[in-house]
This record gives C-alpha cells, structure tokens and sequence, in this order.
C-alpha cells in the first residue's frame, strides 16, 4: 500500500493539510492530487473547522505537476485536466485558506499560492512560471494568478519563465508577506488567529464579495474560465514541443528549440 502523501490534521478550528512527498518536491502526482482533493472535502465539510492552512514538508513547497507521469500521456490523459479541480475548490472555499512556503513554488505551485486567500513564505523561497521553459503553457494557473499580479510583471514572468524571489513576490501581490525563516510559524499563527476572529458566515460571505458576486454565478464564471485554459494546457503537455521540454527536463539538457551558445 502507498504511504500517504498528503497528512490532514484539525485542531482548535485549523485545518492543516500538509503537501508530504519530498522525494519529487512534491509534485502534483495522481496519488497527491487525489488525497489533497480529499483532505480539502474534510475540511470543508467539517463546521468545527474555520480556518484552512496548507503547508508542506521537505525544502520545497510544490513544484507543480509531475513531469514523470505527462511524459508519453495523451491530452485527455494529463493530470492537469484535474488541476481546475483543486483550484477551484480552494479558491470558492467559503473557508479562508492560507499558504505557507518554508520553500520554493513552481508552475502549478505557484497556482495553489494564488488560489490561497493569504499567502506567506520566507525571504529564501523562489517562484517561477516555469512553463514555456519546458514547451507547455501556464494557461491552468493564470486564472487564479493574472488576478494578482501587476500586469508588467505577469508579461515579464509568464514569458520568461525566470525564477524571482519572495521579496518580489510580495510587491508584485504574489504572496502577503515575505518573513525570515524564524518567523514563519508565527507569522502565519498570527494571520490563523486574525480569521478566526471573524465570523464563518461573515467570512464566507466576504469571499464571495471579493470574488465579485454570488456563489453560484462565480463558480459558473471559474468553471468557464478553466474549461478554456483547460484545453491549452492539456494540448501543449501533449504535443510534440511540451514532450520534448519535458524530456529534456528529465535528461537534465536543453530542449532542441534553444539556440546553440
């Protein structure tokens, strides 16, 4: 039987689902996706429950999908067709949801941050769109990261790919806060225990204020929106130049597209 990859733990009206596979910088796996889908019911569906913290182990926080099983894998066989999924329900949460990065974000990693409502890493960790880089698209992610970002800087980032640190992370709305490494827990004690001051239903309701409308209208609009990024990136994780990029990740080399030195 596969060891858990992702941990659940409730405790005084906290939530705490933590990402557990260091072995591939907790990469969105099948077995990951799906266990955190699950923790995610729990939590929701659990009154007692107000706050919702997800964190992680290892060095890094996520590094997004897991390259080993795109590789070879047609477009309606990639895992980021569950992506949406994830997100969405992270992002129309009715229960604030905070991210905590003692570690690097990727890709898909960087869109579980964005999905967050608060977001807090310390001074070292790094962030990158790292898509083009490897020949597929950060189409999945940009619904809920194009909200946060400065527009300039999302061109800047999304089309190079170049990694940027916390600190810019946090100008360009990224992340609440960049910390020094011993003042992360507290940091994000001190966020946990600012929300559970509020009210569940005051709470809710001022999600759905923020996400711009009703409940149902804005899952419908989240819906749309990831149907269509959906099939770009499913698309561009298939095709020749996504299979290529991967590989060449795999194989620790260029991809052919980059000019010779």
């Amino acid at each position: 039987m596969a060891e858990e990859l992702v941990h659940y733990r409730a405790d005084r009206g906290v939530a705490t689902v933590t990402l557990d596979s260091p072995h591939n910088r907790n990469a969105l796996s099948a077995q990951l996706r799906r266990e955190f889908a699950e923790a995610l019911t729990t939590a929701l569906g659990d009154d007692a429950v107000r706050v919702i913290v997800l964190d992680h182990t290892g060095p890094v926080f996520c590094s997004g999908m897991d390259l080993k099983e795109a590789r070879g894998a047609g477009s309606s066989e990639q895992g980021v067709n569950e992506f949406p999924q994830l997100l969405s329900r992270i992002m129309t949460s009715p229960k604030p949801v905070v991210a905590k990065l003692a570690g690097p974000a990727r890709a898909g990693g960087v869109g579980l941050v964005a999905a967050a409502d608060i977001a807090i890493a310390v001074e070292e960790a790094t962030f990158a769109f790292s898509e083009v880089r490897i020949g597929v698209v950060p189409a999945v992610i940009s619904v809920p990261v194009l909200p946060r970002l400065l527009p300039r800087a999302a061109h800047e980032l999304f089309l190079t790919g170049e990694p940027f640190d916390a600190k810019r992370a946090a100008e360009i709305g990224l992340i609440n806060a960049a910390v020094p490494r011993d003042e992360l827990d507290a940091t994000v004690d001190r966020y946990v225990k600012s929300l559970t001051a509020g009210g569940p239903q005051a709470l809710a309701a001022t999600k759905e204020l923020l996400r711009g409308g009703s409940n149902a209208t804005d899952e419908d609009a989240l819906a749309a929106a990831f149907s269509d990024m959906l099939a770009l990136s499913a698309r561009f994780f298939a095709s020749e130049e996504g299979q290529e990029g991967i590989r060449a990740f795999a194989e620790k080399r260029k991809p052919n597209w980059v000019p010779d030195a």
